[in-house]
C-alpha cells in the first residue's frame, strides 16, 4: 500500500468535520481534491471509510477504526517532529494560538507584543475565534493550543487554569441599580439584559446564575461583542453582564457606565487547552508559559487553581 500522511490528514479532517467542503477548508484543500484524496485511500485499503450522503458523510466501521488509530498515531509523529524542530530552532519559529473574543481583545494583545520584545525569533500567531471554534481549531490541530473559557466534557483536552474571575453588572451611573451599595444577582430581576449571545464561553455561566437567582429576568438583545453590549447600554436599553476582564479593558467609566461586582461572586475559569497526550514543542511550552506569566501578573489576584472550577452560586 502507498498510503501518505496528506491521505491521512485530510481523512481525519474529514472525519472531524462530517462534510468535504469544511474538511478541504480545515486543510487547505478544494472539495474535488478532499474528494479524490479519500477516493484514492478507500482503493489502496480497499474498505470504505465513509458512508456519503448528498450533504455530510458518516464513518463506517473501517472509518472509526482508522480515526482512532491514525489519530493517536499522527499525533505521536507530530510531536516527535515538532521537539526536533524545537531543538533546531530554540526560540524560533511560528506557535498558532485560538483565543475566544473577548480574551483576544483585552488578554491577547499584551501576550504577543510581550512574545515580539522577548523573543524576536517567534511569531505568535492569534486566530480569533469563538469559544467553539477555538475549541474545534485545537482538536483538528489547526494551533498549537488555545485559549478558552473553561470548556465543558474536555475529555480530550489537556486543561490549565490561568485565571479567575468574577462577573460584573455594568449600567448607566444614573440607573437604579447603581446607586445600591451592594449589588446582588437578584437584584437584576425586573431589569432588561443585554448579554453575550451563546456563542460566548461565558454565557452558559451568567443563564445558571442567573436562573438560580433572578430567573424572572428578560433577556432583550443577546450580542457577539462586549463593545456593542456597551453601546447599547449606553443608549438605554437595558443592562448587562459582562466578565471583570472586559470592564477593566473598555474603561466604562469614561462612557458614562459604571461596573459593579455582583454577589455573591460568581468566577469563570479561563484556561490553557491543548490536545490531551500531546507533547507541546519546546517554543509552543515558551508561549503557554508567557501568556500564563501575562495572565497572573495583570489580573489575578490569588494563584489559579490547576483544575476545573465550577462557578458559585
Amino acid at each position: 500500500m502507498n498510503i501518505t500522511l496528506r491521505q491521512l490528514r485530510v481523512f481525519l479532517a474529514v472525519a472531524q468535520q462530517q462534510n468535504f467542503s469544511r474538511a478541504g477548508e480545515a486543510v487547505g484543500l478544494t472539495q474535488p481534491a478532499v474528494s479524490r484524496s479519500i477516493t484514492d485511500l478507500e482503493q489502496q485499503l480497499g474498505v470504505q471509510l465513509l458512508h456519503r450522503s448528498t450533504r455530510d458523510v458518516e464513518l463506517s466501521d473501517a472509518g472509526r477504526l482508522l480515526q482512532g488509530r491514525a489519530t493517536r498515531v499522527l499525533d505521536e509523529l507530530d510531536a516527535a517532529l515538532l521537539e526536533v524542530r524545537g531543538l533546531a530552532t530554540q526560540r524560533h519559529g511560528r506557535v498558532r494560538v485560538a483565543s475566544s473574543p473577548t480574551l483576544s481583545a483585552h488578554l491577547m494583545p499584551e501576550c504577543i507584543a510581550r512574545c515580539a520584545q522577548q523573543h524576536p525569533g517567534l511569531q505568535l500567531q492569534l486566530l480569533d475565534r469563538i469559544q467553539q471554534g477555538a475549541l474545534d481549531s485545537v482538536r483538528a490541530g489547526e494551533v498549537d493550543f488555545g485559549v478558552v473559557i473553561d470548556p465543558t466534557e474536555p475529555e480530550d483536552l489537556h486543561c490549565e487554569a490561568i485565571l479567575s474571575e468574577p462577573f460584573c453588572l455594568v449600567c448607566p451611573v444614573d440607573h437604579a441599580l447603581a446607586q445600591l451599595p451592594e449589588v446582588h444577582w437578584r437584584d437584576l430581576a425586573g431589569h432588561p439584559l443585554v448579554l453575550l449571545d451563546h456563542a460566548s464561553g461565558s454565557r452558559r455561566l451568567i443563564d445558571r446564575v442567573l436562573e438560580q437567582h433572578a430567573p424572572e429576568c428578560q433577556v432583550v438583545q443577546e450580542v457577539g461583542h462586549t463593545t456593542t453590549i456597551f453601546a447599547m447600554v449606553q443608549a438605554g436599553l437595558g443592562v448587562t453582564v459582562v466578565p471583570r476582564l472586559a470592564v477593566a479593558e473598555q474603561g466604562v467609566e469614561n462612557a458614562g457606565l459604571v461596573h459593579r461586582l455582583l454577589l455573591p461572586a460568581v468566577e469563570r475559569q479561563i484556561m490553557l487547552v491543548h490536545r490531551r497526550h500531546r507533547r507541546l514543542a519546546p517554543v509552543v511550552q515558551l508561549v503557554w508559559d508567557l501568556v500564563r506569566d501575562v495572565a497572573h501578573a495583570r489580573w489575578s489576584e490569588r494563584p489559579a487553581r490547576k483544575v476545573r472550577a465550577k462557578a458559585r452560586g
